[in-house]
């Protein structure tokens, strides 16, 4: 609370703070029929932010002063590491109000995952040459934060493939057997940095305020980052300083959450002691190895997010949903991170919360089982997704609706396979209603069309009369089809295994070997850094609002030294992915029941969790010497040096996730 404290001991910002907070002096008002401070800001809000946005160009200046003194051998490289770590910590205290406000430019280039990737401003050929009233793309670029440009000024079909930038890449080189010869790039970074920084600091300052609701959301979706992102070391590639940025990252939490915490007149106490208790618990604990994540989110995490949610209803204040009428990703109002409520399926479809009912996921149901939908009369949903078999199949590719043919893929669960913004191993359907369609029309599957099954559907005296008593309606029609469709999937979905209710505190049986096994795929094995916490898999938190994609390099058959010829996303028939970056990539599906649904990945070569493990443990292909054949693996080729009962571990711990909703098994 340094800086909370400082602001006291000058007048001027006493007055501000203790005369604007926004809180009793107007008293409350009746806003969409619920109570409401009626002054929502504080003053305090934008003092704080900019004297941290002061702070943070302070030391990416410095760091950018350093580079250029190692490269002119002036520092020692043990010298640019330090100011990289106080950079780094610097900006932590204040990620959670930058990335709320630009998410895209922060991801874009001040803390991406340090891989080359697709620019996310498409161009035309006309304007490389800046022959154009805006300028040149890169002024334009350098005008506003990434996520305020108008990108269809430069809109075409080509997409440039951009080198990593940011905090994050410069983390990972600094700490790498290669940065003392990469000095030269080293102060281009920084230098980037630097530029790209300016663009949001510029941006902010000429905020003239803060709301409250703004506030309490940033700061509870910065807890579900440090515990998805910052503790697993996703953010730290080369240093492994997790859980000292986890505490600058809670410590800027606690003073930009002050004016709301000195008003409450029932969590302050609670709150100023877990805030401490947290911080005492990261001293102690500082090792990232040996770090016990599971006591620290479990006694610490998600209670602070639990307490942020009972302060944010004491005060009265909404959530941006409410306050804005739109359906998020993440539900503000759920009060732990690992609660069945956690995430909103219905932002993943086209279909509402509102047109929903059991009605309807009944029907959908009876569609999933229903062989008469395909062309032939000999496949249904179920074939390839087995309420028995985890909604898998069990097969190492599936089988097609033609006798004797197989499809190309093994079939994933389709537990929890709503949360996605992108669905297949490629990645080519965009929602649910989508990826129906493109097994209803595949000729090795249903080979048919919605519109003909549309019209089988309307021949149907029991189908008419079930879609009639939901929609009052004589006839069905495709959205109807697609939505009862929709509702059966969104109903498989598992939050409540064993791991799931220990870590949310109903129950104490978890075995020490899961719990081991927690710590390692959250630590050690870097298991985290893509299959994110908690629906372990490639939807990328805080927002769960897009799907990685990863390439491993997996082989043709375990111990092989044959890599498997699928291309993956980059032949899903997207100009935007058909890059050679995403060669043999593939979407990071969920570890959720994976002890019940082997075979395991896109070729389904690998009959057991063992040979999983022992594949990531030796590095992919690149880690076996298959560099030059999987040149754009994004796996680490290092090898995680796991011992046979730390992998035993891992998988006891993925084990303890299973959970089949029953209740919507056939």
């Amino acid at each position: 609370m340094k800086f909370f404290v400082n602001i006291l001991h000058k007048p001027l910002c006493y007055l501000v703070i203790f005369g604007s907070f926004g809180f009793g002096i107007s008293g409350f008002i009746n806003q969409n029929n619920s109570n409401y401070i009626s002054t929502d800001f504080n003053d305090y809000y934008k003092i704080f932010v900019d004297s941290e946005l002061k702070k943070l160009e302070g030391q990416i200046d410095l760091l950018n002063t350093v580079a250029k003194d190692l490269e002119a051998s002036k520092k020692s490289l043990k010298e640019v590491q330090n100011q990289s770590l106080i950079t780094r910590k610097s900006f932590k205290r204040i990620e959670g109000v930058l990335t709320y406000y630009f998410p895209e430019h922060i991801n874009a280039y001040i803390n991406g995952a340090p891989l080359d990737h697709v620019s996310p401003l498409s161009t035309s050929p006309d304007f490389e040459n800046g022959n154009y009233y805006l300028g040149s793309i890169e002024n334009y670029k350098n005008s506003l934060p990434l996520d305020m440009l108008e990108a269809g000024h430069y809109s075409g079909e080509e997409f440039s493939i951009l080198a990593p930038e940011g905090l994050q890449r410069i983390d990972e080189l600094l700490f790498s057997e290669e940065a003392f010869n990469s000095k030269v790039e080293l102060l281009k970074l920084t230098a980037k940095l630097k530029v790209s920084f300016k663009i949001l600091q510029d941006r902010l300052v000429l905020r003239k305020f803060y709301f409250n609701f703004e506030i309490i959301e940033l700061s509870r979706l910065d807890v579900i980052r440090i515990l998805s992102k910052g503790i697993t070391g996703f953010d730290t590639p080369g240093s492994l300083n997790a859980i000292e940025e986890a505490s600058a990252s809670l410590y800027g939490l606690e003073e930009i959450l002050q004016p709301l915490i000195n008003v409450s007149a029932s969590h302050k106490p609670s709150l100023e002691k877990l805030f401490k208790d947290t911080q005492l618990f990261l001293k102690r604990h500082d090792d990232f190895d040996t770090f016990d994540r599971l006591i620290f989110i479990k006694s610490y995490l998600n209670p602070l997010y639990k307490e942020l949610l009972f302060l944010q209803k004491e005060l009265k204040i909404p959530t941006s949903a409410e306050k804005y009428n739109e359906t998020p990703s993440w539900n503000a109002l759920s009060d732990n991170i690992f609660a069945d409520d956690f995430l909103n399926p219905y932002y993943y479809s086209l279909l509402k919360k509102e047109e929903d009912s059991p009605e309807l996921r009944q029907l959908g149901e009876k569609l999933f089982f229903d062989k008469s939908l395909s062309e032939n009369n000999t496949m249904s949903c179920a074939t390839c997704h087995n309420p028995n078999l985890a909604y898998s199949d069990g097969e190492r590719t599936s089988k097609a609706g033609i006798v004797g043919k197989r499809l190309d893929r093994n079939s994933p669960t389709l537990i929890n396979s709503v949360f996605s913004d992108r669905y297949f191993y490629d990645l080519r359907a965009f929602d649910l209603e989508d990826q129906a369609e493109h097994v209803i029309d595949n000729h090795l599957e249903f080979n048919t069309s919605i519109v003909e099954i549309v019209k089988k559907l309307n021949t149907d005296k029991d189908y008419q009369n079930q879609f009639k008593d939901i929609y009052n309606s004589e006839s069905i029609n495709r959205y109807q089809f697609s939505s009862a469709l929709a509702s059966y999937i969104i109903s498989l979905r598992s939050f409540n295994s064993d791991f799931d209710k220990y870590i949310r505190g109903e129950t104490s049986n978890l075995s020490s070997n899961a719990k081991r096994g927690f710590n390692l795929f959250m630590g050690k094995a870097n298991c985290a850094t893509c299959h994110f916490a908690p629906t372990f898999s490639g939807l990328v938190p805080p927002l769960f609002q897009e799907n990685e994609s990863e390439v491993l390099g997996v082989l043709e058959s375990p111990g092989s030294y044959s890599v498997d010829a699928d291309p993956g996303r980059i032949k899903n028939g997207l100009s935007k992915d058909n890059q050679h970056i995403f060669n043999k990539s593939f979407k990071t599906t969920t570890v959720r029941n994976g002890a019940l649904t082997a075979p395991y990945f896109h070729n389904g070569a690998y009959n057991t969790l063992d040979e999983v493990l022992e594949f990531y443990n030796l590095g992919g292909a690149q880690g076996i010497g298959l560099s030059y054949e999987v040149p754009n693996q994004t796996l680490a080729p290092d090898s995680l040096n796991l011992t046979e009962d730390e992998m035993q571990d891992i998988i006891a711990f993925m084990t303890s996730l299973n959970d089949i909703p029953i209740e919507s098994s056939n």
